[in-house]
């Protein structure tokens, strides 16, 4: 006797504007600090963790189930990257107690950085094959982990600088980049260019 099933499929939104206006959002945030713009951490934490974190990796998850692989990996990795640096900053600050700030060691950050460096930069090849904006941010985004890394490891200042101007190009590219994905995908056609792959 063969029992017959039934399969329901689930169609999701394509989640691509929300992590890229998460990534926007919280490097346009951080930049501002880096820049001398605004003053410490304790307002950016929760734009860290909420825009950087949660809405990149809610991207994530939705890419997965569109079959996004480039998506899905870059939302889920980079989503949990902000959701430590924020809890880094906290434990920095003395939120989990003094013992645990007292026992920072930067540099450790300068290794995360690295690591995370080296992950970009599969990740950079891998954009060729999509538009020419997300190329960009791929590149911007190996050139922040250089600044990030650099600096963790007091390399000199001007690392910082580097790392802060290359932050708030990212969030700009970034918006726009969101706000083109939601537009074309709206209006089923080209309203902001994106820009072709370079790889087929």
């Amino acid at each position: 006797m063969h029992e017959k099933g039934t399969y329901v499929r689930m169609e999701v939104a394509d989640p691509t504007p929300l992590g890229l206006t998460g990534l926007a959002m919280v490097t346009l945030v951080a930049a501002s600090q880096k820049l001398g713009w605004t003053e410490g951490l304790s307002i950016i934490i929760p734009w860290a963790i909420l825009l950087g974190g949660v809405a990149q990796l809610m991207a994530c998850v939705y890419d997965f189930k569109h079959n996004n692989l480039f998506g899905s990996t870059a939302f889920g990795i980079y989503g949990l990257f902000w959701i430590a640096v924020a809890s880094s900053w906290m434990i920095k600050m003395g939120v989990f107690g003094q013992t645990l700030a007292a026992a920072v060691d930067v540099r450790q950050l300068g290794v995360v950085f690295l690591g995370y460096f080296i992950i970009s930069v599969f990740l950079t090849v891998a954009a060729l094959k999509t538009n020419k904006a997300l190329i960009a941010i791929m590149v911007l985004i190996d050139v922040l982990f250089i600044g990030l890394m650099m600096d963790a490891f007091k390399m000199g200042e001007y690392w910082h600088t580097i790392a802060a101007w290359t932050e708030l190009t990212i969030s700009l590219i970034g918006f726009y980049a969101a706000g083109a994905n939601l537009l074309n995908k709206m209006y089923g056609r080209t309203i902001l260019p994106l820009g072709k792959s370079v790889w087929q």
